[in-house]
């Protein structure tokens, strides 16, 4: 029986915030639009937070609204605080999300605050959601290294995500937030997390800064992790890591995943539509390699 990987579509979120280039609310939505034709089952939709901190995300709460919704497709918005859950709430989300680091530098100049302060912060969020009956994802950045201190202990990474687990979040994903990681430290990370939680629970989030993405989300999937998040076209970065490129491209993961015989249900044209729409309407070069040599074939 062919095994899946489910592939967590972070580009409208984690990807757009951090593009030069705004967007209109339209324009997010025609990116979600393509994203739905695609077969991919969990879409990142926006972040509930001010436009003050992050403009290319306003309005995510009325973006999540004027979706059509499939129950085959899991929406999610981030919430980093009590407000930001209160909008999602209002407009009838199922899933919400949650960060904080694995460092405490990071998430002090992240989200000015300590780990943990950070969980003190989101508590009532997971207690509402709770009532509620929305699902929570937790994410967690620099779970290898952090651009202000370094490597961090991988110790230091399995007791904040198992932190994250018995807070209530279903899901824990863990973030390669500047893309210095390489496998042998991503198997020694991974290591540290499977002694305390199961696969099941954890997913990986790769950065493409160094080109360690794939390399590394093969390492994961020889340790058992069967989720994974990317975003189309490779789209964003981290405006909190110096030099840290957009998330591993979903073009390039699925390539991956293709070859080696796992299944996601994802359709590859579908797909390459999307990426060339996003990529024209932000005017911008696209990182995936498989992109590129798609492109190149199918104009030969």
């Amino acid at each position: 029986m062919t095994e899946f990987v489910k592939i967590v579509e972070v580009g409208p979120r984690d990807g757009l915030q951090n593009e030069k280039t705004p967007l209109t609310l339209q324009d997010r939505k025609q990116l979600i639009l393509d994203l739905m034709q695609t077969g991919l089952t969990a879409i990142e939709v926006g972040s509930c937070v001010s436009p003050k901190w992050v403009p290319q995300m306003a309005f995510s709460d009325e973006l999540y609204a004027q979706l059509p919704k499939d129950p085959n497709i899991q929406f999610s918005l981030l919430t980093p605080n009590m407000k930001g859950f209160e909008s999602a709430l209002a407009v009838g989300c199922k899933e919400v999300a949650v960060f904080t680091a694995a460092s405490e530098s990071f998430t002090q100049k992240n989200i000015n605050c300590s780990i943990d302060e950070s969980f003190e912060k989101f508590a009532d969020i997971l207690k509402t959601a709770k009532e509620h009956d929305i699902k929570v994802r937790g994410y967690v950045s620099c779970v290898v290294d952090c651009p202000y201190e370094g490597a961090i202990d991988p110790k230091q990474v399995s007791k904040v995500v198992t932190r994250l687990f018995d807070m209530g979040c279903y899901e824990v994903s863990l973030g390669e937030t500047i893309g210095t990681a390489t496998p042998n430290r991503v198997k020694t990370m991974w290591d540290a997390c499977l002694s305390e939680l199961d696969a099941q629970f954890m997913a990986g989030h790769f950065h493409n800064t160094y080109g360690m993405a794939i390399a590394n989300i093969y390492q994961s999937l020889e340790q058992g992790i069967r989720i994974f998040d990317s975003s189309i076209a490779g789209l964003g970065g981290c405006p909190y890591a110096k030099g840290a490129s957009g998330n591993v491209s979903t073009e390039d993961l699925l390539y991956l995943l293709n070859g080696m015989g796992l299944e996601t249900g994802i359709n590859v044209e579908a797909l390459m539509q999307a990426s060339q729409n996003i990529s024209r309407r932000l005017e911008r070069n696209n990182p995936s390699n498989y992109a590129n040599a798609y492109l190149q074939t199918r104009c030969a």
